[in-house]
């Protein structure tokens, strides 16, 4: 039996399909994730909102995603309300 994959990983894993210069939706990324974890698992994917937010700080702190904001790039430390992940542009 294979182990669930990590929230990170699910992360950068839909970043890296969505198409070039595209972002990812946290939402996308909590409903997918809620799929890929063990049925018995009664979180549903709002329960993930929060953790995919951690990541993704993580991630962008890191220097492997980027978080945006109304399409700008957005500090990981200070911003707030709605936004959208993508990979670093090259």
């Amino acid at each position: 039996m294979s182990e669930p994959p990590k929230l990170a990983d699910v992360i950068l894993d839909l970043c890296t399909k969505a198409a070039p210069d595209g972002t990812v939706d946290p939402e996308e990324i909590a409903k997918t994730f809620t799929k890929l974890v063990p049925s018995q698992n009664i979180v549903t994917w709002e329960g993930y909102l929060l953790p995919v937010r951690d990541n993704a700080v993580k991630l962008a702190r890191e220097g492997k995603i980027v978080i945006y904001r109304k399409g700008v790039p957005a500090d990981p430390d200070t911003f707030k309300g709605v936004y959208r992940l993508g990979l670093p542009q090259a």
